[in-house]
């Protein structure tokens, strides 16, 4: 085996070696070969550079080095061509692998995991259970998690928090000081940030954007072009696609629906089964709710309540004749 042998190289050997019949010959000379490249672990020089220490009953192991003035302690691991540097700790039963990277005033805590190609950098905090993996980069003074999981080419960052079980993946960014937890799944390109909160069985795709200090939550859906924001309050089922708005003090519950270019603002509520579409603008203090369809117009709360109906504009609605 060559002294250049990579964590990629490593991986191909492996699944080559999987591939083969147990106590094969040409099996048992890749596993022999691929024990004799790894070495003994915690070699200074080798896997502990500078001042950095590895205490307890860590181990560094393969190709993976820990350098600077960097901490590795407990039971965790830390392994593949990763490496540990800067200031960073990682310590408990945490585990470091594949090609990922811990750096600058970073810590990796508790019986999280991060591998792939994943960064954690500055002082951001990865603990519990959670899961960094792929292309994700958790940094700033982030904070990862309980059950959650960031992967693919997902950023986490400034004084964002994502906690439980939540998933961030594609290329979501969560940012700012806000908080992602319960089930939410935030995927596509779509971004949280500012002081905006995601919770509960909330999916978030697309280009969508949830800020300011909006909140999102229940089995809500905001995809596409979609934006939340200001202090608005999206719960229940509700759902707000395509381009459309909906922010201020704005509430949308039950099964309410917003989408085409329509705008939702002030203190407007949508409730029920009632949908908000085309270019129309609810605000003020209007209400839409029940099986109510707005089509378009402007609507500010003078008209009363609507919970019925096909509208095109508060003085036009949309009349369906019976055939004879």
């Amino acid at each position: 085996m060559s002294s250049v042998l990579t964590a990629t190289d490593r991986s191909a050997l492996i699944r080559l070696a999987s591939s083969m019949d147990v106590g094969s010959p040409e099996r048992k000379v890749i596993l022999s070969g691929l024990k004799t490249a790894a070495g003994d672990p915690n070699v200074p020089g080798k896997h502990i550079l500078g001042d950095a220490v590895v205490s307890g009953k860590a181990t560094v192991s393969g190709f993976a080095q820990v350098r600077g003035k960097a901490k590795v302690d407990g039971n965790a691991i830390i392994s593949g061509g990763a490496w540990v540097s800067g200031r960073a700790r990682v310590s408990n039963t945490a585990k470091v692998s594949g090609d990922a990277s811990v750096s600058d005033d970073a810590s990796v805590s508790g019986n999280s995991r991060v591998y792939g190609k994943a960064q954690v950098y500055g002082k951001a905090q990865v603990s519990g259970n959670s899961r960094v993996h792929d292309d994700a980069e958790v940094f700033g003074n982030a904070q990862v998690y309980g059950q959650a999981h960031i992967l693919d080419k997902t950023e986490v960052y400034d004084n964002a928090s994502v906690f439980e079980k939540a998933q961030v993946y594609d290329n979501a960014m969560i940012y700012g000081k806000a908080q992602v937890s319960g089930n939410a799944k935030i995927g596509g390109k779509s971004q949280v940030y500012d002081n905006a909160e995601v919770y509960g069985d909330v999916v978030i795709s697309g280009d969508a954007w949830v800020y300011d200090n909006a909140l999102v939550s229940g089995d809500s859906r905001i995809h596409d072009e979609a934006k939340v924001y200001g202090k608005a309050e999206i719960y229940d089922e509700a759902t707000v696609a395509d381009w459309a708005q909906v922010y201020g003090d704005a509430e949308l519950r039950h099964k309410a629906q917003v989408y085409d270019g329509a705008k939702v603002y002030g203190e407007a509520e949508i409730s029920g089964d009632a949908e908000i579409s085309g270019d129309a603008v609810v605000f003020g203090n209007a209400k839409i709710g029940g099986k109510a369809k707005i089509l378009g117009g402007s609507w500010d709360g003078s008209e009363g309540e609507i919970t019925s109906g096909t509208w095109k504009s508060p003085t036009k609605p949309v009349y369906k004749f019976r055939s004879q």
